[in-house]
């Protein structure tokens, strides 16, 4: 049986009307005086707010995320599954509340299906120590994470465990860590900006020598990679963690600065000439300079391209920007590091940023 006539609405309300219509009468029924935590938080389009009609095609529906303590969890989390498996209401607001998960191993994800049967649910029951450690790694929970514990936290997983929605929280534990962890602290905040601004100076000269030996695909490639760096850097100075790539634009294009930097990025983008292409990049630098010397974090530095030594391309040259911020980090632990930064800003590989112990064995190897 498939899906017809549900009227889309974000997936975030419709957590929220999952868990006050179904789950909170039902486990005030079967487990009365459980002290717990209600959410719509971790992975899922709509816990960023990006969700659309087409989220709807796999794993996304009536979904939520209950947290136990440790010791209640032991106890009562298979309990609550099976209750809810049998009694949860089989739609809500017309969406199924079962998923149908696929036998394809290339396409295992669930998809909302009406059944006569128990409910295959998405209500997930985790305690916030575990949950968190499986996440982002075991320090994540605790109060005072050192630098290199920031480092070693994706962007991605920060949003989705600071992003969505809290609908009850008994325990407090679940606010209490979304609190730390809503932004950097300022210390590790600047180390980052100065390492994102070294990336852009990496290869900002690249565009021009590119072009100049003929390269013209090799040219646009390179733009194309430092229109992403800019537009995380400009997440970076507006306090915003910046999603993976599919939603990195979507993101972007939430900031006060998008207004005004989208024509010269697309024109960066759409350039079919390394002479327009380094016009539009240079306004780039240029309006994004001036939005770090705003900030405040730094002495200003003067904002206008210039030649890249005695090269006939005009560039930023970003390391004067990374330099400046580097010397405004006074934490022992980050002025002896290199500018590399947070594992967003040396890999990318999704797959690996889904492994937390593999990304702090090798930020701990940096330095």
């Amino acid at each position: 049986m498939t899906i017809s006539g549900a009227r889309f609405m974000p997936g975030i309300e419709l957590s929220e009307v999952l868990y006050e219509e179904a789950v909170r009468p039902l486990l005030e029924e079967a487990f009365p005086g459980l002290r717990y935590a209600a959410a719509r938080v971790g992975s899922g389009s709509e816990v960023l707010g990006f969700d659309t009609p087409r989220s709807a095609d796999h794993e996304w529906g009536p979904r939520l995320e209950i947290f136990l303590t440790a010791a209640d969890h032991a106890r009562h989390g298979a309990d609550i599954r099976r209750i809810l498996a049998e009694r949860l209401p089989k739609e809500v607001r017309g969406w199924p509340t079962h998923f149908q998960e696929s036998d394809d191993p290339l396409d295992p994800v669930g998809r909302m299906r009406l059944t006569d049967g128990p409910v295959n649910h998405r209500v997930d029951v985790y305690d916030v120590h575990g949950w968190l450690a499986e996440r982002l790694g075991p320090a994540a929970a605790e109060a005072g994470l050192i630098a290199r514990e920031w480092l070693a936290m994706p962007q991605q997983r920060l949003a989705e465990t600071t992003g969505g929605a809290v609908f009850r929280d008994a325990l407090g534990t679940l606010t209490a860590v979304r609190n730390r962890l809503e932004w950097y602290p300022e210390q590790v905040w600047r180390y980052l900006l100065a390492c994102q601004w070294q990336r852009v100076s990496q290869e900002e000269a690249f565009v021009g020598r590119c072009a100049e030996v003929g390269d013209d695909i090799g040219s646009a490639v390179v733009a194309a990679r430092l229109v992403r760096d800019v537009m995380r850097l400009c997440l970076l100075l507006e306090r915003r963690y910046a999603p993976y790539g599919k939603w990195l634009g979507s993101a972007f294009s939430r900031l006060p600065v998008a207004e005004s930097l989208t024509p010269a990025l697309r024109g960066v983008l759409t350039a079919t000439d390394y002479a327009t292409r380094e016009a539009h990049l240079c306004d780039v630098y240029e309006s994004v300079a001036a939005q770090q010397n705003a900030s405040g974090l730094i002495a200003p530095v003067d904002p206008k391209p210039r030649p890249y030594h005695a090269r006939p391309f005009l560039v930023l040259h970003a390391e004067r920007f990374a330099q400046a911020l580097a010397r405004t980090v006074t934490d022992p632990e980050l002025r002896t590091l290199p500018l590399v930064g947070s594992v967003d800003q040396w890999a990318d590989n999704t797959d690996l940023l889904q492994q937390p112990h593999a990304i702090q064995a090798a930020t701990h190897a940096i330095g």
